[in-house]
C-alpha cells in the first residue's frame, strides 16, 4: 500500500533536486560549448550560446542577437524564475492566477532553441561542408529546459495540502 506521508515526502525532495539542478543545469548550458564544427579534419570551433551572442553582436547583427538572447536565454529564464516562484509561494499569491497565467506563455517558447541548435547540426552534417558533434552545452540546456518542464507539471498542487 501506499504511503501518503512518504509520497509527499519524496515529491518534496523530487522539487528541491529539480528548484537546485534547473538553475546550476541553465548556467552551464549557456556558458558550456553547445556544438563542435569540424571542417576538412584540420579545423574545429567549438561555440558556447553566450558566444554565438556575443559574436553576433559585435558582428553588426544587433536584432539578430537580441532576439537569440530573448529567445534562448531571458525567456528560459524567466520561466526558470517564475516556476521556482510559483512552487514556493504562498497560498495568497498562488489564488491569484499570476504564475498560472503567465508560466504556459513563456513554456511555448522554453524548447525552442535547443530546436534551432538541433536543424543547424542536422543541415551541417548534411550538406558535407562540415562535421558537427553536439557538446555538453547542449545536454545541459536541454536538462535544464526538462527540469523546468516537470517542475511546472508537478505543480504546488501535487502535495496534499494539510488540513
Amino acid at each position: 500500500m501506499f504511503d501518503i506521508a512518504r509520497g509527499t515526502s519524496l515529491l518534496v525532495w523530487l522539487k528541491a533536486l529539480l528548484l537546485v539542478g534547473a538553475p546550476a543545469f541553465f548556467a552551464l548550458g549557456v556558458t558550456l560549448p553547445l556544438m563542435r564544427f569540424e571542417s576538412f579534419y584540420v579545423f574545429s570551433t567549438d561555440a558556447s550560446l553566450a558566444e554565438v551572442i556575443v559574436s553576433l553582436w559585435t558582428g553588426g547583427d544587433a536584432a539578430l542577437a537580441v532576439l537569440v538572447g530573448l529567445v534562448s536565454i531571458v525567456f528560459p529564464l524567466a520561466k526558470l524564475l517564475l516556476v521556482a516562484a510559483e512552487q514556493v509561494a504562498e497560498d495568497s499569491l498562488q489564488q491569484t492566477g499570476f504564475l498560472d497565467r503567465l508560466v504556459p506563455v513563456l513554456s511555448k517558447w522554453s524548447m525552442m532553441d535547443v530546436l534551432l541548435v538541433a536543424i543547424v547540426i542536422f543541415a551541417t552534417k548534411t550538406s558535407g561542408l562540415a562535421q558537427a558533434f553536439t557538446q555538453p552545452g547542449l545536454w545541459f540546456y536541454a536538462g535544464s529546459s526538462l527540469a523546468v518542464v516537470a517542475l511546472s507539471a508537478l505543480g504546488r498542487r501535487a502535495v496534499p495540502q494539510k488540513a
